[in-house]
């Protein structure tokens, strides 16, 4: 399969089973999203990349989600039409976290951060 058309349908797939994933399945206090699918070639495997953001682990989401794998490849199978239905694997990528994390340290160092004075009348700032 030319990578183009296995790009579009990891992007259709990563759709998919976002929509679904978060209509079907309830995540008290925590964001749940897909944030990457990898089919292979053949149509038959497919790695399902998850990010957890909030209150519930991220082995509980993945294994939920695995747990489930049957029911979300059935629905996604009605919606995407392929020659083979891939078999999913759920995985978590922690990226989410991580770009939550590095925001609450950027806001953290501007609040903490000291205030330089004000310059007196007259003068400019030698860095400008």
């Amino acid at each position: 399969m030319p990578a183009r058309r296995l790009d579009k349908v990891n992007e259709l797939m990563k759709r998919e089973i976002g929509s679904f994933v978060q209509k079907e399945y309830e995540w008290p206090g925590t964001i749940v999203s897909i944030l990457d699918v990898e089919i292979t070639e053949d149509l038959k495997e497919g790695k399902v990349w998850v990010g957890v953001v909030g209150r519930m682990a991220p082995a509980q989401v993945v294994d939920k989600l695995n747990r489930n794998r049957g029911n979300i490849q059935k629905a996604v199978s009605r919606r995407v039409v392929l020659r083979n239905t891939p078999r999913l694997t759920f995985r978590h990528d922690n990226s989410a976290q991580r770009g939550v994390d590095l925001v609450n340290l950027l806001d953290d160092i501007e609040q903490n951060l000291p205030k330089a004075p004000p310059l007196p009348e007259g003068e400019s700032d030698p860095e400008i």
